[in-house]
């Protein structure tokens, strides 16, 4: 029996420890892009895994802001303490973004850091929603009251928001209540929904509308993309309880998702961004048929 020569085994072997090294590379996140990030720590929530950090312009991506990341690293967040330093990689993908590789430099003892912005207060299920007036994705000036006799979801969210799990994520979420009030028309004709821009002085009507297609498909039958007078905006995302200021051409902002009762009542107030959009669809379901 011929035995292949050690020459033709070892240049084999390279073959396949190449190809491996190849497919390993190839398993990585798509679309992965990461930034330096540099900054103070605000709070740290060990429960949900992440951490406030009032950082400096990340170059190339976001101006200096205070907002929450998730920091995928166990030990760090054991030690974070408020105030002190952090340095780490932000990484984003299609799916996410998170904090990395993080540096932690230790505050000097004896110096308080800044205590956190307080967030707003929060309105009780069954409070009367503000009769907000605002302008619709087609110029059209509408009122909340105008909605009265149907249920209303209403998010907030701004056409520039760099982050994945914020802004995008409240308006894939509405584009699955979208289909879902297509399809089925006896919900579809007891419920509309309303996306709320928290950057009226940039999104204008027409920027909405460009938005709003990516997500709709065009089809605004059931969803309304607004903005309006700026107080006009800011006292409804205060009755829901959002905090939010815009700094360096973007906009720091908590997530707040409201169901509004067909009789114009706070039904229910969605925090952040771990609700789906089966559950709001529950509480539509459940809601007496007029």
């Amino acid at each position: 029996m011929n035995h292949p020569p050690r020459r033709q085994l070892c240049l084999l072997a390279a073959i396949l420890l190449a190809s491996s090294l190849i497919y390993g590379c190839s398993s990585k996140p798509t679309n992965e892009h990461r930034y330096e990030l540099k900054g103070r720590v605000v709070s740290i929530d060990r429960a949900k895994g992440e951490v406030t950090v009032d950082h400096e312009d990340v170059k190339g991506y976001m101006p200096a802001m205070t907002m929450a990341f998730p920091l995928r690293d166990a030990e760090a967040l054991k030690v974070l303490e408020a105030g002190d330093g952090l340095q780490a990689s932000l990484v984003i993908t299609d799916e996410g973004y998170w904090l990395d590789t993080p540096v932690i430099t230790k505050s000097i003892p004896g110096v308080s850091p800044a205590a956190p912005p307080a967030g707003a207060s929060e309105p009780q299920p069954g409070a009367e929603v503000p009769d907000v007036k605002l302008v619709n994705q087609d110029g059209r000036p509408f009122s909340l009251k105008q909605f009265r006799g149907r249920a209303l979801v209403v998010t907030f969210v701004y056409t520039r928001c760099p982050l994945p799990d914020y802004c995008p994520l409240m308006s894939a979420n509405f584009a699955q209540l979208n289909s879902a009030l297509l399809k089925e028309e006896a919900l579809g004709g007891r419920a509309h929904l309303l996306s709320v821009t928290l950057d009226p002085e940039y999104d204008r009507p027409s920027v909405l509308r460009a938005y709003g297609a990516t997500y709709a498909g065009g089809r605004f039958d059931r969803w309304d993309f607004a903005t309006g007078d700026p107080a006009e905006v800011r006292r409804l995302a205060e009755f829901c309880g959002l905090t939010y200021k815009a700094e360096g051409g973007q906009v720091v902002h908590s997530l707040r998702t409201a169901v509004v009762a067909p009789d114009g009542k706070l039904l229910k107030i969605y925090r952040g961004n771990e609700w789906k959009p089966d559950e709001v669809l529950g509480d539509l379901r459940n809601l007496p048929a007029s």
